[in-house]
């Protein structure tokens, strides 16, 4: 009798495909030993298969540089499609120098992995209820529509709850300064509201993407 495979004994995951950069700005494929593209880096995101990207001299790490050069390449390209809104570039601009700055990344890696999953929850939606291409076309545009609108009114949320944070900062005492037991707890107590306005903001987020369900 066959029996079901065990999850964990099922092929996993590829290890990242390794890519080394050269002086001369040419990228090498260490797994199919070719030289290759931003586009071709693109394509393997899009196909769920990572790499990183090393410097071929150093060996320093620059994934993150040509994410984001692929990013650029993408978002300029003529005819292409901007996924990236200039009031969302602002605003993210913004936040380098804020002082939540290092809280943002995940923020954003929250909110796109909740993207990803109502897509695809929205394109079997419309794959099932609609026989009509150019009707089913339009239904995701407007969805897609929608979800920037909730992503940019969550970026909104996001920026009001840094300037709470800010103006919620306890003034400067104007006794001798306070001993480090005092000075700890002080800490303890401002780590508690902050993470107690990030659940409240994070609440609010929930409802919304709940009513634009």
């Amino acid at each position: 009798m066959l029996t079901n495979p065990d999850p964990q004994t099922q092929a996993p995951k590829k290890e990242a495909v390794v890519i080394k950069k050269y002086a001369n700005r040419r990228l090498y494929n260490t797994e199919t030993s070719t030289y290759v593209t931003l586009d071709d880096l693109a394509k393997m995101v899009r196909n769920d298969r990572d790499f990183v990207v090393y410097d071929a001299k150093n060996g320093d790490d620059l994934t993150h540089a040509v994410l984001t050069q692929i990013i650029v390449e993408q978002e300029s390209r003529e005819g292409g499609q901007a996924l990236l809104p200039i009031p969302f570039l602002r605003q993210l601009i913004r936040f380098y120098d804020d002082s939540i700055a290092r809280m943002v990344p995940s923020y954003l890696q929250f909110s796109l992995e909740h993207l990803a999953k109502e897509q695809t929850r929205f394109r079997e939606q419309f794959a099932s209820a609609f026989s009509n291409p150019a009707a089913a076309f339009d239904f995701y545009q407007q969805q897609a529509r929608q979800n920037m609108a909730m992503f940019e009114q969550a970026m909104s949320m996001w920026a009001s709850f840094g300037s709470g944070a800010k103006s919620g900062e306890a003034p400067a005492s104007t006794t001798a300064p306070a001993s480090t037991a005092t000075e700890q707890t002080g800490e303890r107590n401002e780590l508690n509201e902050l993470k107690s306005q990030l659940s409240a903001m994070q609440q609010k987020i929930e409802k919304l993407s709940q009513s634009r369900t």
